[in-house]
């Protein structure tokens, strides 16, 4: 976790500069990226102290999305991961929101539900996992101990959800809408990206249904789109925000013309009015940089798509955020792993480093080490001192 210089700008104005999101203003544009990190209970999928310090620390970002937090039992597809639907929940997430607040940050909480990317562990009376249609992802589901021949085991085949399942899905996410108002989040962002269910819904490689959920890309959308009206009657539209990823994330899922699916995912959010879109650059790094490039030109189409905020998230250094931001391409940009080394990245951007490097041990699991422990310019030393 030593410190590296890496910046060669002289600052960065346009990236530390302020913006108006929906219903908050945020203090600059660096956007915490939602990060797993595995620390919550066993069982109850709570958060802790450890959690309220870890985000406090974070909170001269702009905004802080909150890692990936289930919105129900059966949406849980890794060891360790919090959820946001019980009355407990609620209390240990209400002591890190307020813990954001009291440092002056703003925090919205990520809803997630995985899909198939599960296992019957999880699941409700050890049923199977659900999928826009009957799937078998690529790769294994993390367990951790909660199975003998852990840590991880193959994903099983998901089944297929049936009308009354999406019906149920709507409920849920309103309840976690609600749950995450009562917490103290700022607002909400709906996870559609990375492979999971919504996005499994949207993938033309997954949903084979012959319903209105299957087929045209507005049947695609449409689960999108009537969970944004779901949760938008718990919480306001200018403070609820969606992550989409035109490729990538776990199973293997993907789009057989994710230009025209996303562009249109992204007209579709605008249409609904929500306060932020959170695109995820397709990197697809090839030897000549072309799969950069074309990641690009999709997220630009994307932007031109979405009137509202624009947040680009993908290997951006200060330096090509800031960039983006000078030439109108993106509204803000959201940082994963700087965030997760650098807990005061704001002040860092402003004088150009020094950054700290992240300790990818540390990622998953654990304790305080790697977690609530990297060096601050303000005392050079341990976060926690």
């Amino acid at each position: 976790m030593n410190n590296v210089h890496s910046s060669s700008a002289e600052s960065h104005p346009a990236l530390l500069g302020e913006l108006a999101l929906g219903n908050i203003k945020l203090s600059n544009r660096l956007v915490m990226a939602p990060l797993t990190r595995s620390r919550s209970t066993a069982g109850e999928n709570e958060q802790t102290p450890l959690h309220a310090l870890y985000y406090a620390q974070r909170a001269s970002a702009g905004l802080i999305v909150s890692e990936a937090t289930q919105i129900s039992p059966q949406g849980q597809g890794y060891a360790w991961t919090p959820g946001i639907f019980s009355d407990e929940q609620v209390a240990h997430w209400r002591t890190v929101t307020d813990a954001v607040h009291n440092a002056g940050g703003r925090i919205f909480c990520q809803l997630w539900h995985v899909g198939a990317i599960s296992h019957q562990v999880f699941q409700p009376h050890g049923g199977l996992p659900v999928s826009s249609s009957d799937f078998q992802p690529e790769g294994e589901a993390f367990v951790g101990d909660l199975l003998p021949d852990g840590p991880t085991v193959p994903h099983p085949k998901a089944r297929a959800m049936t009308l009354d399942d999406i019906e149920n899905l709507k409920k849920d996410y309103s309840h976690a809408a609600k749950c995450a108002k009562e917490a103290g989040f700022d607002g909400v962002e709906l996870h559609a990206a990375n492979g999971y269910l919504l996005d499994q819904f949207i993938r033309s490689s997954v949903n084979k249904r012959e319903d209105q959920y299957g087929g045209a890309v507005e049947n695609r959308l449409r689960l999108m789109n009537e969970i944004i009206d779901v949760i938008s009657k718990e919480i306001p539209l200018g403070n609820i925000g969606v992550r989409l990823s035109p490729t990538g994330g776990p199973g293997g899922s993907y789009d057989d013309d994710p230009d025209t699916t996303y562009v249109a995912a992204a007209k579709a959010l605008s249409d609904k009015g929500v306060a932020y879109l959170h695109v995820v650059r397709p990197n697809n790094h090839t030897g000549d940089g072309s799969g950069v490039e074309q990641g690009n030109t999709l997220l630009t189409k994307m932007r031109h798509a979405f009137t509202g905020v624009f947040i680009a998230n993908g290997e951006f250094s200060p330096d090509e955020a800031n960039t983006w931001i000078e030439r109108g391409d993106t509204d803000a940009v959201s940082f994963g792993r700087s965030f997760l080394a650098n807990p005061d990245l704001p002040t860092r951007v402003a004088q150009n480093g020094p950054y700290n490097t992240p300790d990818e041990d540390t990622f998953y699991g654990g304790g305080a080490k790697g977690y609530v422990d990297y060096p601050t310019l303000v005392n050079n030393g341990s976060a926690l001192e």
